[in-house]
């Protein structure tokens, strides 16, 4: 048990490094408005991350419109980075934004058409929340990342041609019932 206590803990400083290291990299779009908190409110920006984090947790568990807040998390930085990834000159950002994006509509698919988890799991928004931020985040291997590689694209390698059959005849028959009006 102390074993596991300690890797905990290794696990949890090597994740504060990463947090520190990305709060203070002035590339990234966050940096300009934590430099003005923090000359403000004269707190470390790492704790202001981790009070903000502990805000959005018990807003999604407790608040009302967490549904909103969730999405708002899971839509709004990835939009913003996807641009980023568009105007940029490498290929590779892209991918993974589209990784990101393929993820997030089937998983928004699915949650449609399973509305009612949505009422039986306890603490849904925060999980769901928690389940974007893992498709997002800046390593190689996220959440979106092994879901597309181990789901997605094996499904798709195996169906893409007759789903390409179906969406081609479709359109066949669409354009000749445009053609005879």
């Amino acid at each position: 048990m102390a074993a596991q206590y300690t890797q905990l803990q290794q696990w949890f400083g090597q994740y504060k490094q990463t947090v520190t290291r990305s709060l203070h990299d002035t590339n990234k779009p966050w940096t300009k408005v934590l430099d003005i908190v923090e000359e403000r409110t004269s707190v470390d920006r790492v704790n202001i991350f981790f009070g903000a984090a502990g805000f959005c947790v018990l807003y999604l568990i407790f608040g009302y419109g967490a549904q909103l807040l969730c999405n708002i998390i899971g839509v709004l930085y990835p939009a913003y980075i996807s641009i980023h990834a568009i105007e940029s000159s490498t290929k590779q950002d892209d991918t993974k934004w589209l990784i990101y994006w393929v993820t997030f509509g089937i998983f928004t698919v699915i949650e449609f058409f399973s509305g009612v988890l949505t009422h039986i799991i306890p603490f849904y928004w925060l999980l769901k929340c928690a389940f974007l931020i893992w498709c997002m985040l800046p390593t190689e291997q996220n959440g979106s990342t092994i879901i597309y590689h181990k789901l997605v694209r094996p499904y798709f390698l195996k169906h893409h041609q007759s789903v390409d059959k179906l969406i081609d005849d479709g359109m066949k028959k669409a354009t000749n019932v445009l053609k005879h009006d």
